[in-house]
């Protein structure tokens, strides 16, 4: 009866992070045509997307306060309410001030990755249901589960196309899939109400977000904000980019090649959590790393597509398997009145940083220094992992110790 119910709240979480993920991964799609329809600049396209990052960021650091001290189904509930208001405000709205508040104020997600006020309190319910031993594991097949169905929600995104051939224009069938974002934000907060509610202790003196385990949480920050950064200089569109103007791919070798490193990078989650059980968190994070960036800087030089896109399968299959493994050890590192916070300090960083390296690496393309992004994105993400290595290499889990 104790397994069944530790088991039924991470069912909960799985089924509404796959319904959530699923819908970003649409909205990353549809987002920019929406906006593009409505008579907006590519500028003022720009602006929404980073608004909404921003935003995120903001609101995400504030549930790192509250997660201490409020039950966190509670705030699960009112984020699902907030995606659902999103999700009705979109298509209802095209004054373009207004679009940038609820940009702001949402839950709308530009990146199509789990960065939202959704991640560090689903962290934290997951971590509490969840041996030490089997925590790694958990947090791998969440993080399986969102990256399939994120996948599902980008082919989801040409159901616009086929709704104009039964004649709705663009924008009607567009604003539909808003609806349909709203009604899954249903969904997921029918699904958030099944996870059993945990009373929070009333004291007169309440402790702070962060307490004993802040200077680890401020070094990992650190830490995954450097590795963020790195990884913006080669998110998917500049790397799409940079394979079309090198070996002019077509569009339809793209998506092929970029269907099958997603794929890859999924089933890595699980090889990860039993790597770890091996070899341990931190050299999982740090010896799967390595040889994913050495991998990318030796494409960057290859001289043929067939070994460019062999190295960058390679790439995919071992760079991600950091993200299940670093989940569970921030998770495991700090006591359990500090994990929302814990998880939104670690993660707001890594969002901010990894908007900022874009920029530069579109710099890089239009003075055509191309290979440079994926050279500077190895070298410092080599630098991240040898420093994370130095630094944490003695700090181990519980279920290691």
């Amino acid at each position: 009866m104790g397994q069944a119910r530790s088991v039924r709240p991470a069912t909960w979480l799985f089924a509404a992070r796959s319904l959530r993920d699923f819908c970003d991964g649409f909205v990353a799609i549809l987002l920019p045509v929406y906006l593009l329809a409505l008579g907006f600049s590519p500028l003022q396209v720009g602006v929404i997307a980073t608004a909404s990052l921003f935003g995120s960021a903001l609101l995400t650091i504030i549930i790192g306060f509250l997660g201490g001290h409020h039950d966190l189904r509670r705030l699960l509930l009112a984020a699902a309410c907030l995606m659902v208001a999103t999700g009705v405000a979109m298509p209802m709205i095209s004054d373009y001030a207004l679009l940038l508040a609820v940009a702001f104020a949402g839950t709308i997600n530009p990146s199509a990755g789990s960065v939202s006020i959704f991640v560090p309190l689903e962290h934290a319910v997951l971590a509490r249901e969840v041996t030490n031993a089997d925590r790694t594991r958990m947090f791998a097949r969440y993080s399986l589960v969102g990256a399939l169905a994120s996948a599902g929600g980008a082919l989801a995104a040409a159901l616009p196309d086929v709704m104009m051939r039964f004649g709705m224009t663009q924008l009607s069938s567009i604003r539909l899939m808003f609806v349909l974002y709203a009604l899954v934000g249903i969904l997921g907060g029918l699904l958030y109400a099944r996870i059993p509610p945990r009373p929070v202790t009333h004291e007169d003196h309440k402790p702070a977000a962060l307490g004993p385990s802040r200077a680890i949480v401020m070094k990992l920050a650190a830490l995954f904000s450097l590795d963020a950064f790195a990884g913006g200089f080669v998110v998917q569109s500049l790397l799409a980019l940079w394979l079309f103007e090198r070996f002019d791919l077509s569009l339809s070798q793209a998506g092929v090649f970029f269907f099958w490193t997603g794929v890859l990078s999924a089933f890595s989650f699980p090889v990860a959590a039993r790597l770890s059980k091996r070899i341990g968190l931190v050299n999982t994070m740090v010896f799967t790393h390595i040889p994913s960036s050495i991998a990318l800087g030796l494409a960057a030089f290859a001289p043929t597509l067939p070994l460019v896109l062999v190295l960058l399968l390679v790439r995919a299959a071992l760079s991600q398997m950091d993200v299940p493994t670093r989940s569970s050890y921030v998770m495991a590192v700090v006591t359990e009145a500090e994990r929302a916070a814990a998880a939104s300090f670690t993660s707001v960083p890594r969002s901010l940083a990894s908007a900022a390296s874009p920029a530069l690496a579109g710099a890089l393309f239009a003075a055509s220094y191309r290979a440079w992004p994926l050279v500077i994105c190895a070298g410092l993400k080599i630098i991240y992992d040898l420093l994370l290595l130095l630094q944490f290499r003695h700090l181990k889990p519980p279920e290691e110790s």
